[in-house]
């Protein structure tokens, strides 16, 4: 029982201090795009370390779920794991467990049929507002101009994707930062994050008392658009994205003295209007590489029995 209570206290180490040192980071802002690999490192390590503690239990408290999972392993491996010779204490933080892992598989099919029926809504809406003309196909073109009395521009994943922007948008950016705005929409949909929001979402949503899938949500609400905007500058500017993002925003009165839902539109403004100070390549791939061993500790952990073992 000693294995799955170690990984159970890793996973509550990882959980509590990988967000304390992503918060004190002073580089997540400037690589959002690492900082978004971090944070999936760090979240899968803890549900990792869930699934090897369910399992390990399990194992230890049955024979039945212990031959299964040890069947190819050497006798003095499957001894050194003890297995069926635990309490019902095992048998409970198994069951426990197993039970996390069925409601976190819950929450995420809730949160993507969810999101199919926003889609759907909202392809309803796009269907009323903006109908095909005669002869047109369904399929035909990604970018789709709606009547509007404010400008907005969002993407609309699904099959088929759409592109969408208001004609306020149009009679308000010109050139360049209307550009800017739609390599914004589409450095979304080019990396996904639609996924990402999902998942933190489906986290966050089934366990509400766990800090790190809140933390973990929101982050990736706020990376995502610091990436996307960085998709935008590097092709057409930070000076134009910044001033796209705020003749794009100003009408919703995020740059006033009261907070708002986009309260966080003056942060990247004015991220954008400082000079970019980038991490060195090397130190974007160390911390790249650092991240991507996080998950593998639990790994290691479960294997020290059975490598003990094997090295008498």
């Amino acid at each position: 029982m000693m294995l799955p209570a170690a990984l159970l206290l890793l996973g509550v180490l990882i959980a509590v201090a990988g967000p304390r040192l992503l918060a004190r980071a002073d580089w997540a802002d400037r690589e959002p795009v690492v900082a978004l690999w971090v944070w999936q490192c760090v979240v899968a390590a803890v549900l990792l370390c869930c699934a090897l503690s369910m399992t390990f239990s399990a194992a230890a408290a049955s024979d039945a779920v212990g031959r299964p999972v040890f069947a190819t392993a050497p006798r003095g491996v499957v001894e050194a794991y003890a297995l069926g010779t635990a309490g019902p204490v095992a048998a409970t933080t198994a069951v426990a467990l197993a039970c996390g892992g069925l409601w976190t598989a819950a929450m995420l099919v809730r949160e993507v049929l969810r999101a199919r029926a926003r889609r759907r809504t909202r392809r309803a809406g796009l269907l009323v507002r903006a109908p095909l003309l005669p002869g047109e196909e369904p399929g035909a073109g990604r970018l789709v101009v709606l009547e509007g009395e404010h400008p907005d521009a969002w993407w609309l994943p699904g099959a088929p994707p759409r592109l969408i922007v208001t004609t306020a948008a149009l009679r308000r950016l010109k050139g360049r930062r209307l550009d800017a705005v739609l390599a914004h929409e589409r450095g979304h949909a080019q990396a996904r994050h639609d996924w990402l929001q999902h998942c933190s979402s489906a986290l966050a949503d089934g366990f509400p008392q766990v800090p790190v899938f809140a933390a973990f949500r929101d982050e990736m609400y706020r990376l995502v658009e610091l990436a996307a905007d960085d998709t935008a500058s590097r092709r057409f500017g930070r000076l134009t994205t910044a001033l796209a993002l705020v003749e794009l925003n100003e009408h919703r009165g995020v740059f006033g003295p009261c907070p708002s839902p986009q309260g966080q539109v003056p942060a990247r403004v004015h991220r954008l209007l400082t000079p970019p100070n980038r991490l060195p390549a090397w130190h974007r791939l160390r911390l790249t590489a650092v991240a991507s061993l996080v998950p593998v500790i639990p790994v290691l952990v479960a294997f020290v029995p059975g490598l003990r073992a094997l090295g008498q």
